[in-house]
């Protein structure tokens, strides 16, 4: 019974976490497969890049989405980029083969946040490469279309199976930087430190314990989802993919 208990705690410690972290993120509407909310694109820059995503899952079912924030609220990109390819269900749900290239110019930050299915072939090392080889440079020239278009490219090359030598580079700058990405470490350790904070408090009892729990059961039931943030009227939508964190992220 008291080991039941715990175990009960830790899963809504989980569920309080997620659903703090999403709870006041207001997501833009999926609208195409360019969705340019920081204004960074011309409208040709958006049709061809438009053109470019629908001929990848025309050949392979992958989906692919731009997306320019203009702002990260207060969150990471990697905890924005996670919670909105979720949000918006990029790729196919029996595939989970969708993935993001998301720039957010007011934090200087960009993205590549792979789903589940595709983290095989666009893994972190290469996802990495091209941040760092394809688009930084451009950004770093206030050449914003020109670092999204390039990456947008190199990422295509790699899912459809045509960058062989990007792959090669990747491995190769991977294997002589073995700095690991250490950004979510933080969040890690908040989570694993409240689970073991509430299964103590579920083992033991008492008063502050009592009132700790009512308060994480009050939070679930009264939490809100995150909120999208506008309208739709696009024939284009996510297929029902998920993620899990899968990618990399640069900032300049």
């Amino acid at each position: 019974m008291i080991f039941r208990r715990a175990i009960f705690t830790a899963i809504a410690w989980i569920g309080l976490t997620c659903a703090a972290s999403a709870q006041n993120l207001v997501f833009p509407a999926l609208s195409g497969r360019v969705v340019d909310e920081a204004a960074l694109l011309n409208p040709a820059d958006r049709a061809a890049l438009t053109d470019t995503l629908a001929a990848l899952e025309a050949q392979n079912t992958d989906q692919l989405v731009v997306v320019t924030l203009k702002s990260l609220q207060g969150s990471t990109i990697e905890d924005y980029g996670y919670q909105l390819g979720r949000h918006w269900q990029i790729g196919q749900k029996d595939k989970n083969n969708g993935a993001l290239l998301i720039v957010a110019p007011a934090e200087h930050a960009v993205r590549i946040e792979v789903g589940y299915g595709l983290e095989g072939d666009l893994t972190d090392a290469v996802s990495k490469f091209i941040i760092e080889n394809s688009i930084l440079p451009r950004f770093k020239a206030n050449d914003f279309p020109g670092g999204i278009k390039r990456g947008v490219d190199d990422i295509v090359s790699i899912l459809t199976g045509d960058a062989g030598g990007l792959k090669q580079a990747a491995q190769k700058a991977a294997a002589d930087n073995t700095n690991a990405d250490t950004s979510t470490w933080p969040v890690i350790v908040l989570v694993l430190g409240g689970i073991a904070v509430l299964i103590y408090c579920g083992i033991r009892g008492g008063g502050f314990c009592n009132f700790l729990m009512q308060f994480v059961f009050a939070m679930l039931i009264s939490g809100r989802n995150a909120s999208s943030g506008g309208g739709g009227g696009s024939s284009f939508s996510g297929g029902g993919g998920s993620f899990g964190g899968g990618g990399a992220s640069g900032h300049w």
